[in-house]
């Protein structure tokens, strides 16, 4: 599993287009995209929106990042970086915000690779740049 993250609109997207071009056609984008059908996906960009989308439907979204992770560990996860800045006033940015810092946190425990895209530049932290 590679966990792709970063700022938003800093190029993690194009990164990856460039690096698994072969995927494009199984590319999943966490806004719209089938929560199932997600779980096979090559890639998933917006991560971040797939978690608030499940915790609209009640749905656990560590428990749904782990069973991704069991079945699906080749999978290239995009997601933002949404824990720095200031904390959000309502409680549902807060228990999302968190939900998203538990997710990656998981994904990254998991990956063999994690890169961090800021101006376009990727950064190795866990891993080597592919």
């Amino acid at each position: 599993m590679t966990l792709i993250t970063g700022p938003a609109f800093q190029g993690k997207l194009e990164y990856s287009k460039k690096h698994w071009p072969e995927s494009i056609e199984k590319y999943f984008d966490g806004e719209d995209c089938d929560y199932a059908l997600a779980k096979g996906a090559d890639v998933i960009n917006n991560y971040h929106h797939l978690i608030r989308r499940l915790l609209d439907k009640s749905i656990d979204p560590v428990a749904y990042t782990d069973e991704l992770i069991r079945i699906n560990p080749c999978c290239v996860v995009i997601m933002n970086d949404i824990g720095s800045g200031v904390i959000p006033i309502e409680k549902k940015d807060r228990i999302w915000r968190e939900a998203v810092g538990r997710c990656g946190c998981l994904i990254a425990e998991n990956a063999g690779r994690v890169i961090r895209v800021m101006c376009g530049i990727p950064t190795a932290i866990k891993g080597d740049l592919p």
